[in-house]
Formats: structure tokens, sequence, C-alpha cells
């Protein structure tokens, strides 16, 4: 992953936000759309492609073209920055490889504190049962 060339592939549109904020949303275009496409990307190997297209499947439209959207600022620049931080992120989790469990036995103290409880409460139900005469 190569983040000067995904910095540069990166396609931003300023848009009108939406919601409250009076004269300010009706001016000024402070809302930035991030556009990525994952399939021509150039800063990502092709096994990094795949593994992506697996993990982010649910954030990827169908021609493989990654959104995001951001208005929490009033500034156009903060939220520009706010997304590429969060495209980065999404990319840093996305190829994220798990851990592989290991696979370890049962400890033998434990084995026998389960066989003990077992027998301590087969002679509490024994001890319920009539006696035998």
């Amino acid at each position: 992953m190569d983040k000067q060339i995904l910095l540069s592939e990166l396609n931003f549109k300023a848009v009108r936000s939406s919601g409250a904020g009076g004269q300010n949303v009706n001016k000024v275009s402070s809302k930035v759309v991030l556009t990525f496409d994952l399939q021509n990307s150039q800063g990502l190997s092709e096994e990094e492609k795949v593994y992506l297209k697996e993990k982010i499947a649910s954030k990827l439209t169908q021609e493989d073209i990654l959104i995001l959207n951001c208005d929490e600022d009033r500034s156009q620049l903060k939220n520009k920055t706010i997304v590429t931080k969060r495209f980065f992120e999404i990319l840093k989790k996305g190829l994220e490889k798990p851990k592989i469990r290991k696979e370890t036995k049962v400890p033998r103290a434990v084995k026998e504190k389960r066989l003990k409880t077992k027998k301590t409460i087969s002679t509490i139900k024994q001890n319920r049962k009539k006696p035998e005469l």
C-alpha cells in the first residue's frame, strides 16, 4: 500500500451540506464527498485489492468504488482531512489479517475440579433418597 499514490488517486467533490445551519448551509459547499476506485488503483497490489474487496464489500458500490461523505465541520478543508483520515483507517482495518488461534490443552487441574464437583453433587443427590431397609 503506497499512501502517496493512493492520495493522488482520490477524487474529492464539494457539495452543499444538508440539515440545520441557517444561511451558511445555503451559501457554502462544505460537505466533502470522497470517491476511490478500488479496481483501477495503482497504489494497491492485486492481492490487497482482492482482500479489500472481501473485507469492505458492504462499503463498496457494484463497480467497486468506495464513497465516503463528511459534513461534520463548517470548514471544507477540515472535512477533507477528516474524510481522508477515515479512508486510510478503513483501508488499514480492511488489510489487517486476523491472528491464528492456537489450540491449547485443558489443564489437568480443571479436569480434576470438574470431576470433583460432579462427585460432590452426586453424593448430595444420593443423600436425598430414602434409605433402603
